[in-house]
């Protein structure tokens, strides 16, 4: 599947890691992310990070034991250097493809940076495939902005925009401002824990 606006495909993300042109990456994982997944207890949980970009995400989830982590990108020079950087770990699965193609099932898929690089008229189809990648009460988790961007990516938005995108397919246990964002993101992420909801 193609992305719906051409100057966001495979070439242009291929392109970013290529000349480093990544401000949206931390260099480290995002707080608010970390001290979720310090809450987790179970480290056979499957996890899906989507756009996963340079996966501090995963190798924290990796430290801490977790055995069943999945990440996917579309750009292939970035998924290159990531099964080179995991390549001793038989932990972690690294799929270089299009999420929308994407199939698998999974307890938990972490949100960090993935919607927001996504043009806005792509939320809805966002939505239906987390619905459809999770398992039963499965959790989304992660970090949405709560301001808007001139032009983009990243695509801004505010909370009640995303209740109502998800409100139809996921209970809400948390949507609330994230209180350990990193200095430059303060007062502008929100922190969702959203859970699927079985129709």
């Amino acid at each position: 599947m193609e992305l719906i606006e051409n100057h966001l495909d495979q070439d242009y993300w291929d392109k970013r890691y290529i000349t480093n042109e990544t401000g949206w990456d931390l260099g480290s994982i995002s707080p608010p992310i970390k001290t979720y997944i310090d809450t987790l207890e179970d480290k056979n949980t499957s996890i899906l990070i989507p756009g996963c970009g340079n996966s501090y995400e995963a190798e924290y989830l990796l430290k801490r034991g977790f055995t069943n982590v999945s990440i996917i990108d579309i750009a292939p020079s970035l998924v290159e250097n990531l099964r080179f950087k995991f390549k001793n770990n038989p932990n972690i699965k690294i799929v270089l493809g299009d999420f929308f193609d994407h199939q698998g099932e999974y307890d938990l898929i972490i949100e960090q940076t993935f919607f927001c690089a996504l043009p806005p008229k792509m939320r809805q189809k966002y939505v239906l495939k987390m619905h459809q990648l999770l398992s039963f009460k499965g959790k989304l988790v992660g970090l949405l902005f709560d301001k808007f961007f001139e032009g983009g990516p990243p695509f801004g938005g505010s909370k009640a925009e995303y209740e109502l995108l998800f409100k139809d397919y996921f209970d809400f246990i948390k949507m609330e401002p994230s209180q350990n964002s990193i200095a430059p993101r303060a007062n502008s992420e929100l922190f969702i824990e959203f859970q699927k909801r079985v129709k």
